[in-house]
């Protein structure tokens, strides 16, 4: 894979690359002999829209999946799809105040990236923010865990996060940090309009300079026995409670 071109597997990956962003899509790679109609309609849509179709061996497909599961399909991409971090203030001018902000502080692990990305389109967020550096790219990897979300949901690439929180609280968003020190309990602030949520990585939590940009921190309560959750997973808690409180 050369820093130009990166190759998208699986069935909802691909399907949601050919139908989100075909011109980014240079060409589709089908399994010879594969009788699944879900690959039957990618091969069709991907055709009518212009986009390059061949038909190969298992093996190939094996070759560029790697660890990844195929399910007899893949893309390539010309690149990969992100935000610009000035393209951010018009996001949440167009939400009208109920804008939604995932903002990931150093998730490196790229299947949790995805994991939290597929819960904030499954949220219906605004966008997710992420730093440019200390931060998983959105890879294939990313794009195939994240089921199409990838595709589907702003992710802002932002130079320097700190500079980016602050522009955010001028346009009147609220930004929260969970932390497992924080006193305030999730469930006790007001989400339901224009917030941004955000999370540390997987190691460290959230840096000094992050935690300083919030305008609060708060906690999951948790009376079980285990101190912390994965990051995919709290984020998910996170934005359904905000969505709890706007429906």
């Amino acid at each position: 894979m050369s820093k130009q071109n990166q190759w998208v597997v699986g069935v909802n990956a691909v399907a949601s690359a050919v139908e989100n962003d075909a011109e980014h899509v240079r060409e589709v790679l089908v399994e010879s002999g594969a009788r699944n109609p879900r690959l039957v309609e990618i091969e069709e849509q991907a055709r009518r829209r212009g986009i390059e179709v061949r038909k190969v061996a298992t093996q190939a497909l094996d070759g560029i999946a790697g660890q990844l599961r195929h399910q007899g399909v893949a893309a390539r991409y010309a690149a990969a799809r992100t935000w610009d971090e000035h393209e951010l203030a018009g996001l949440v001018e167009a939400a009208a105040g109920r804008a939604l902000l995932l903002v990931l502080d150093g998730v490196q692990d790229p299947h949790n990236l995805g994991a939290c990305l597929r819960s904030a389109a499954a949220a219906g967020a605004t966008a997710v923010v992420i730093p440019k550096d200390k931060s998983a790219p959105v890879n294939a990897t990313v794009r195939k865990t994240s089921a199409g979300a990838a595709d589907r949901l702003p992710v802002v690439v932002v130079t320097n996060l700190s500079r980016s929180l602050r522009e955010l609280q001028k346009l009147g968003v609220w930004i929260y940090g969970l932390a497992g020190d924080a006193q305030a309990p999730l469930y006790g602030v007001d989400l339901a309009g224009n917030v941004a949520l955000v999370l540390g990585g997987e190691a460290e939590g959230l840096r000094r300079l992050t935690r300083e940009h919030c305008d609060g921190l708060v906690r999951i309560p948790m009376p079980g026995d285990i101190e912390s959750l994965n990051v995919s997973v709290a984020a998910g808690v996170c934005l359904f409670e905000a969505v709890r409180q706007r429906s």
